[in-house]
């Protein structure tokens, strides 16, 4: 996999941070756990329960010495939105979400959950969510 990363930017690459100071590209050569940078989402833009469910998967992904605190606060929280929603589809995608996170695919997770933030915005009457 090859991943381009501008001058400035950063990537979480298993936990470590990384900042290039030029244009450059990567190969992941093996299974990696990363991050790109446009990705993070900011505690303060943790604003709705999908948006707090990505920043704990955010946090096993980019702070694995936390995995234990964030895989119980995982859990207590996609327990809660799982009866919180009656939207079919957005049970089945918490569903996956929560199979994604037991297989430590942490990345595909979040990746489910940034598509359910346009369902919650709708559900919420919110409007437009802002992109993680």
């Amino acid at each position: 996999m090859y991943i381009t990363l501008r001058p400035g930017e950063r990537i979480f690459l298993n936990g470590a941070v990384i900042r290039v100071d030029r244009k450059v590209t990567i190969e992941l050569l093996n299974d990696v756990d990363f991050l790109l940078e446009n990705h993070v989402l900011q505690v303060e833009d943790t604003t709705t329960p999908l948006r707090q469910l990505y920043f704990v998967v955010q946090t096993m992904l980019i702070e694995p010495r936390k995995m234990a605190q964030a895989q119980k606060l995982f859990q207590q929280q996609l327990a809660g939105l799982m009866v919180s929603f009656s939207n079919e589809s957005m049970a089945a995608a918490l569903a996956q979400v929560g199979s994604l996170v037991e297989a430590h695919h942490y990345f595909d997770a979040l990746r489910v959950i940034r598509r359910l933030f346009l369902v919650e915005a709708a559900i919420l009457g919110t409007g437009t969510p802002q992109a993680a």
